[in-house]
């Protein structure tokens, strides 16, 4: 039977997929999937520990009894109303192609070995190999098997992610009474295209002056944004400025703040919560580790603590940058390191949070571009009443190897929850750190 469009197709997905999602296969609409049997090795091996990657194995396992029957080793199970079916296909032998190019028998090439199998089992059909390994992709089309990443969580319209506040025309009357009011002017009268469906900054300039803007969904209106000072940190530009604000809005409790390195992006964040510490029982800023090298922290010498502290320092580097602006005998110093011994203030490694509850809480992950979108979820599904979540990061900077900028849990968080009026998104183009390290972030 030829080929054709409307023909369902089969997926076959690697480790990798699963460990990213793992729900993936109700993704897949009306194709069918292969299971690789070296696909479930790899996930016993992965089942033990308490990383994300953990929960994710065995929760796709638990998921796969739920469905599991004989007939997933022969014709397939059905994944559900108008969805394809679910089989595993157990270990095929190397054709010579393949052991010209692959000699050694990994789990990567026998996952090759299979999908060679299956797409000469099906030649009506058109069977292509998901894995989010980019080497294993360029394997597969070495030896002539489609192959992609998995798409169902990647953000499409990167644009949206890149942008900044929008600078709007309106008259100097309207400047004026911005300026003027406390509760604000009505949106309407801004003649603004396109208001959001959630929070929005703006910088409206008439040509003879300007002013920066806030508008909320909730209320309808324009709000002006005033410059704060927190804990010896103050905004040095608009974009600045707006972050401090949405920081420091009770109203907005999910925040997804991005920007490239030196823009100020965790160093924000932490001021506007220490100076707000008395409305939150706790303060937690915490960032995911990614060993390098693919070294396992068991590597490390020393203590749990003693691991984990080289991955923790740049957030002790920017509570050393809040303190060297305060007086060192002044009260909000003194505050700090009050907080630090009672634990109102923590900083720690983003796995440590796990099972601990997170009411009342201003909670700052850091480095969230490491994070899975089901990692992200997994972490704002816990807050409590009167918590704020902010995440910060830069989507040109993850150290995963199995996460781009379109299929981080930060982008996705920022593309997922735009115009809801609980979020709002930052994006930092400015670097503040210094003149060097603005150049060498833009040019190097």
């Amino acid at each position: 039977m030829a080929k054709t469009s409307a023909s369902p197709k089969i997926f076959v997905l690697d480790t990798n997929v699963i460990l990213h999602d793992y729900m993936c296969i109700y993704n897949f609409q009306d194709n069918d999937l292969t299971l690789p049997i070296v696909v479930l090795e790899e996930l016993d091996r992965m089942k033990k520990g308490n990383d994300q990657i953990n929960y994710n194995a065995r929760g796709f396992v638990r998921e796969l009894d739920k469905i599991a029957g004989d007939e997933m080793f022969s014709g397939g199970v059905s994944l559900g109303k108008k969805m394809g079916k679910l089989r595993i296909e157990t270990g095929k032998p190397f054709s010579p192609e393949l052991k010209r190019s692959f000699p050694e028998e990994t789990p990567d090439h026998r996952i090759l070995a299979i999908t060679e199998h299956v797409k000469a089992s099906h030649p009506d059909r058109q069977v292509i190999l998901v894995t989010k390994d980019i080497n294993l992709r360029m394997k597969a089309k070495s030896v002539g098997l489609p192959a992609q990443d998995y798409k169902s969580d990647k953000v499409q319209n990167m644009e949206e992610l890149y942008k900044t506040a929008e600078t709007a025309p309106c008259t100097a009357e309207l400047v004026s009474a911005l300026y003027g009011s406390h509760e604000g002017v009505p949106a309407k009268d801004f003649k603004l295209k396109g208001l959001p469906g959630g929070n929005a900054y703006y910088i409206f300039d008439s040509g003879q002056s300007t002013a920066l803007g806030y508008y909320s969904s909730a209320c309808d209106r324009i709000e002006r944004v005033d410059r704060h000072r927190c804990f010896g940190i103050e905004p040095r530009n608009a974009e600045q400025t707006f972050c401090m604000d949405a920081l420091l809005r009770p109203e907005i409790p999910l925040i997804a703040i991005t920007g490239k390195a030196g823009t100020g992006k965790t160093l924000l964040a932490l001021a506007a919560a220490l100076a707000q510490n008395r409305q939150y029982a706790r303060i937690y800023l915490a960032r995911p580790i990614v060993p390098l090298a693919n070294r396992d922290l068991g590597f490390l010498p020393g203590s749990a603590r003693d691991k984990i502290e080289p991955y923790m320092q740049p957030l002790f580097d920017n509570l050393g940058v809040i303190r060297q602006r305060l007086k060192q005998n002044g009260e909000e110093c003194r505050k700090i390191e009050e907080m630090l011994k009672s634990e109102a203030l923590i900083l720690s490694a983003l796995a440590y949070i796990r099972g601990r509850s997170l009411s009342e809480t201003f909670f700052i992950v850091d480095e969230a571009q490491n994070l899975t979108p089901h990692e992200v979820k997994t972490i704002i599904t816990r807050a409590g009443e009167g918590t704020k979540i902010v995440m910060t990061g830069d989507i040109e900077q993850i150290d995963s190897p199995y996460l781009d900028a379109q299929s981080n849990g930060l982008s996705y968080l920022a593309d997922k929850m735009k115009n809801q009026p609980v979020f709002a998104h930052i994006n930092l183009l400015k670097g503040e750190r210094s003149k060097l390290a603005e150049l060498a972030s833009d040019l190097l």
